[in-house]
């Protein structure tokens, strides 16, 4: 189960809530010395909203060692440096089916699909406003960023919501709330999204 959404939308919450296990996605994020990382228009401000500043093939690679062997290692990032500060390793056992979430999550649904290993990707919306207020808060409380880069940052998200959506659906995700969001998955558990022969994302 791919679950995307803008930064703040609530994923992580939910994913939570859910019960299954989860693959953080934004674990795949590439190093701050990186010199591939893209920047925001006009600006010298990395753009960790671009596709471009996270590593696709790696967590396609995660995601399908799960589906097949149930266990894989994953990088652990820390937001705040922009680094990755070490390895972990992520055990899903039998269970038939895991959330794999972040911002990015879209970018791989046919991917996962062409690969079997897709049950239903979804998008969260909350709303331009409601996410702007969630988002930043989170970020200053877990203090990812300097305040003058969250706030840059949050007014940026906050005008491209919409159009982050239609980006995000286009890619094959479906845009929902919450609830709907819980009623989809606990669909997929039951075996009632689209059918799998293998463990499923």
């Amino acid at each position: 189960m791919l679950l995307c959404g803008p930064s703040g939308s609530g994923k992580s919450l939910l994913a939570a809530r859910s019960g299954l296990p989860v693959l953080r996605l934004d674990d795949f994020y590439k190093e701050g010395t990186d010199p591939t990382l893209p920047l925001v228009a006009d600006s010298s401000d990395i753009d960790w909203d671009h596709p471009g500043s996270w590593d696709a093939d790696a967590a396609v690679t995660a995601i399908t060692e799960l589906c097949r062997t149930g266990r894989t290692q994953v990088p652990v990032y820390d937001i705040s440096l922009s680094a990755r500060t070490g390895e972990d390793g992520v055990d899903i056992g039998r269970t038939p089916l895991f959330i794999a979430e972040g911002i990015f999550a879209a970018e791989i649904v046919t991917r996962c699909r062409e690969l079997g290993v897709l049950a239903d990707a979804l998008c969260l919306s909350r709303g331009p406003v409601r996410t702007f207020r969630r988002r930043f808060l989170r970020d200053l409380r877990e203090g990812r960023k300097s305040v003058p880069f969250l706030l840059r940052r949050g007014w940026r998200l906050m005008r491209q919501e919409r159009t982050i959506i239609a980006r995000q659906t286009a890619l094959g995700a479906y845009a929902c709330d919450r609830d709907e969001a819980m009623g989809r998955l606990a669909a997929a558990a039951a075996g009632r999204c689209a059918p799998s022969t293998r463990t499923a994302a």
